[in-house]
Protein backbone atom coordinates (compact mmCIF):
# COMPACT_ATOMS: atom_id res chain seq x y z
CA UNK A 1 0.00 0.00 0.00
CA UNK A 2 2.72 2.26 0.62
CA UNK A 3 3.33 2.68 -3.09
CA UNK A 4 0.22 4.11 -3.72
CA UNK A 5 1.68 7.60 -1.83
CA UNK A 6 2.12 9.98 -5.24
CA UNK A 7 5.34 11.85 -5.53
CA UNK A 8 3.38 15.14 -5.45
CA UNK A 9 1.32 14.45 -2.38
CA UNK A 10 4.65 13.12 -0.64
CA UNK A 11 6.66 16.47 -1.57
CA UNK A 12 3.89 18.71 -0.19
CA UNK A 13 4.17 17.00 3.23
CA UNK A 14 7.92 17.45 2.88
CA UNK A 15 8.02 20.83 1.55
CA UNK A 16 6.21 22.50 4.00
CA UNK A 17 7.70 26.31 3.01
CA UNK A 18 7.09 25.24 -0.25
CA UNK A 19 3.71 24.80 0.71
CA UNK A 20 3.38 28.04 2.60
CA UNK A 21 4.34 29.26 -0.30
CA UNK A 22 2.17 28.40 -2.53
CA UNK A 23 -0.97 29.37 0.20
CA UNK A 24 0.61 33.03 0.15
CA UNK A 25 0.89 33.18 -3.74
CA UNK A 26 -2.65 32.44 -4.28
CA UNK A 27 -3.82 34.24 -1.42
CA UNK A 28 -1.86 37.10 -2.82
CA UNK A 29 -3.31 36.61 -6.21
CA UNK A 30 -7.15 36.50 -4.85
CA UNK A 31 -7.18 39.03 -2.48
CA UNK A 32 -6.17 41.50 -5.34
CA UNK A 33 -8.96 40.14 -7.50
CA UNK A 34 -11.80 39.71 -4.98
CA UNK A 35 -10.75 41.59 -1.83
CA UNK A 36 -10.27 39.62 1.51
CA UNK A 37 -13.74 38.98 2.35
CA UNK A 38 -14.71 37.85 -1.14
CA UNK A 39 -11.57 35.30 -1.62
CA UNK A 40 -12.59 31.75 0.66
CA UNK A 41 -10.30 29.60 2.92
CA UNK A 42 -11.64 26.67 -0.13
CA UNK A 43 -10.91 28.49 -3.36
CA UNK A 44 -7.51 29.93 -1.96
CA UNK A 45 -6.65 25.96 -1.03
CA UNK A 46 -7.67 25.63 -4.61
CA UNK A 47 -5.57 27.69 -6.13
CA UNK A 48 -2.64 26.70 -4.60
CA UNK A 49 -3.22 23.12 -4.79
CA UNK A 50 -3.30 21.90 -1.62
CA UNK A 51 -6.42 20.67 1.51
CA UNK A 52 -7.53 23.66 2.72
CA UNK A 53 -6.44 22.27 6.30
CA UNK A 54 -2.85 23.62 5.55
CA UNK A 55 -3.88 26.86 5.39
CA UNK A 56 -5.02 26.60 8.67
CA UNK A 57 -1.79 24.09 9.71
CA UNK A 58 0.74 27.14 8.47
CA UNK A 59 -1.40 30.13 9.22
CA UNK A 60 -4.21 29.76 11.87
CA UNK A 61 -6.84 31.35 10.42
CA UNK A 62 -7.31 33.46 6.82
CA UNK A 63 -6.63 36.81 8.94
CA UNK A 64 -3.59 35.46 9.98
CA UNK A 65 -2.89 34.85 5.90
CA UNK A 66 -3.81 38.06 5.11
CA UNK A 67 -1.62 39.73 7.50
CA UNK A 68 1.24 38.00 6.31
CA UNK A 69 0.75 38.47 2.57
CA UNK A 70 0.44 42.16 3.35
CA UNK A 71 3.64 42.13 5.85
CA UNK A 72 5.54 39.95 2.39
CA UNK A 73 4.62 42.31 -0.07
CA UNK A 74 4.23 46.13 1.16
CA UNK A 75 6.74 45.49 3.68
CA UNK A 76 8.80 43.82 0.71
CA UNK A 77 8.85 47.02 -1.17
CA UNK A 78 8.90 49.21 1.92
CA UNK A 79 12.27 47.85 2.80
CA UNK A 80 13.30 47.36 -0.66
CA UNK A 81 12.80 50.59 -2.86
CA UNK A 82 14.44 53.75 -2.38
CA UNK A 83 12.27 56.27 -0.84
CA UNK A 84 12.43 58.67 -4.19
CA UNK A 85 11.21 55.62 -6.04
CA UNK A 86 8.53 54.47 -4.06
CA UNK A 87 5.70 55.73 -5.06
CA UNK A 88 6.48 55.04 -8.83
CA UNK A 89 7.41 51.59 -8.12
CA UNK A 90 4.02 51.32 -5.95
CA UNK A 91 2.41 53.02 -8.52
CA UNK A 92 3.30 50.53 -11.40
CA UNK A 93 2.68 48.22 -9.68
CA UNK A 94 -0.84 48.83 -9.72
CA UNK A 95 -0.96 49.47 -13.20
CA UNK A 96 0.76 45.95 -14.36
CA UNK A 97 -1.86 44.21 -16.14
CA UNK A 98 -2.79 41.31 -14.37
CA UNK A 99 -0.39 41.73 -11.74
CA UNK A 100 2.70 39.77 -14.18
CA UNK A 101 4.96 37.62 -12.34
CA UNK A 102 6.79 39.10 -9.13
CA UNK A 103 4.29 42.18 -9.48
CA UNK A 104 4.05 43.43 -5.68
CA UNK A 105 -0.24 44.24 -5.43
CA UNK A 106 -0.29 44.93 -2.01
CA UNK A 107 -1.96 48.32 -2.65
CA UNK A 108 -4.56 46.28 -5.32
CA UNK A 109 -4.83 43.92 -2.21
CA UNK A 110 -5.42 47.03 0.31
CA UNK A 111 -8.05 48.60 -2.78
CA UNK A 112 -10.05 45.30 -2.78
CA UNK A 113 -10.22 44.99 1.24
CA UNK A 114 -11.26 48.27 2.18
CA UNK A 115 -14.39 48.21 4.53
CA UNK A 116 -13.82 44.71 6.22
CA UNK A 117 -13.40 43.94 9.58
CA UNK A 118 -11.88 46.50 12.08
CA UNK A 119 -8.89 44.18 12.37
CA UNK A 120 -8.19 44.25 8.24
CA UNK A 121 -8.98 47.77 8.02
CA UNK A 122 -6.27 48.19 11.26
CA UNK A 123 -3.79 46.10 9.52
CA UNK A 124 -4.54 48.54 5.91
CA UNK A 125 -3.81 51.64 8.39
CA UNK A 126 -0.37 50.54 9.24
CA UNK A 127 1.02 49.86 5.90
CA UNK A 128 -0.57 53.19 4.66
CA UNK A 129 1.27 54.71 7.58
CA UNK A 130 4.54 53.19 6.63
CA UNK A 131 4.14 54.47 3.04
CA UNK A 132 2.91 58.19 4.21
CA UNK A 133 5.82 58.02 6.47
CA UNK A 134 8.43 57.44 3.49
CA UNK A 135 6.65 59.60 1.05
CA UNK A 136 6.95 62.65 4.04
CA UNK A 137 10.88 61.92 4.07
CA UNK A 138 11.00 63.45 0.56
CA UNK A 139 9.19 66.87 1.42
CA UNK A 140 11.54 69.38 3.27
CA UNK A 141 8.46 71.40 4.11
CA UNK A 142 7.06 71.71 7.65
CA UNK A 143 3.69 69.76 6.47
CA UNK A 144 5.85 66.87 4.85
CA UNK A 145 3.90 64.62 6.95
CA UNK A 146 0.33 65.93 5.09
CA UNK A 147 2.07 66.08 2.03
CA UNK A 148 3.02 62.17 2.65
CA UNK A 149 -0.32 61.37 3.37
CA UNK A 150 -1.89 63.63 0.09
CA UNK A 151 1.07 61.86 -2.02
CA UNK A 152 -0.90 58.25 -0.25
CA UNK A 153 -4.06 59.29 -0.89
CA UNK A 154 -3.62 60.68 -4.70
CA UNK A 155 -1.97 56.64 -5.24
CA UNK A 156 -5.16 54.81 -3.75
CA UNK A 157 -7.56 57.25 -5.82
CA UNK A 158 -5.30 56.21 -9.02
CA UNK A 159 -5.99 52.68 -8.44
CA UNK A 160 -9.33 52.78 -6.86
CA UNK A 161 -10.53 54.70 -10.18
CA UNK A 162 -8.33 52.35 -12.87
CA UNK A 163 -8.21 48.86 -11.19
CA UNK A 164 -11.49 48.63 -8.76
CA UNK A 165 -13.76 51.34 -10.81
CA UNK A 166 -12.60 50.95 -14.32
CA UNK A 167 -12.80 54.39 -15.02
CA UNK A 168 -12.56 55.32 -18.55
CA UNK A 169 -9.69 56.58 -19.51
CA UNK A 170 -7.68 56.30 -16.84
CA UNK A 171 -8.69 52.27 -16.80
CA UNK A 172 -6.70 52.03 -20.64
CA UNK A 173 -4.30 54.65 -20.58
CA UNK A 174 -0.87 53.14 -21.19
CA UNK A 175 0.72 52.72 -17.81
CA UNK A 176 4.38 54.57 -18.88
CA UNK A 177 2.30 57.47 -19.44
CA UNK A 178 0.26 57.62 -16.42
CA UNK A 179 3.43 57.19 -14.54
CA UNK A 180 5.10 60.47 -16.32
CA UNK A 181 1.72 62.68 -15.65
CA UNK A 182 1.65 61.36 -12.13
CA UNK A 183 5.14 61.25 -10.93
CA UNK A 184 6.15 64.39 -12.52
CA UNK A 185 3.10 66.15 -10.80
CA UNK A 186 3.92 64.70 -7.50
CA UNK A 187 7.19 66.53 -7.58
CA UNK A 188 5.42 69.50 -7.21
CA UNK A 189 3.71 68.29 -3.85
CA UNK A 190 6.64 67.21 -2.41
CA UNK A 191 8.65 69.92 -3.06
CA UNK A 192 6.86 73.24 -3.30
CA UNK A 193 6.93 75.16 -0.82
CA UNK A 194 4.47 77.77 0.26
CA UNK A 195 4.94 81.09 -0.27
CA UNK A 196 5.64 83.70 1.87
CA UNK A 197 2.72 86.24 2.81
Amino acid sequence: MREAITEPAAEHRRDAQGTRRLLLDAASELFAERGYERATVRDIAARAGVNQALLFRYFGSKKALFGEVMARGGQEQLRTTPAERLFEVALRGMLAEGGGPGTDRSLEVCLRSIGGSDEIAEALRGLGDEYADVLATLSRADDGALRGDLALAWLLGIGLMRVVVGKEPLAGADPDTVCRLVVGALGTLLEDMPQES
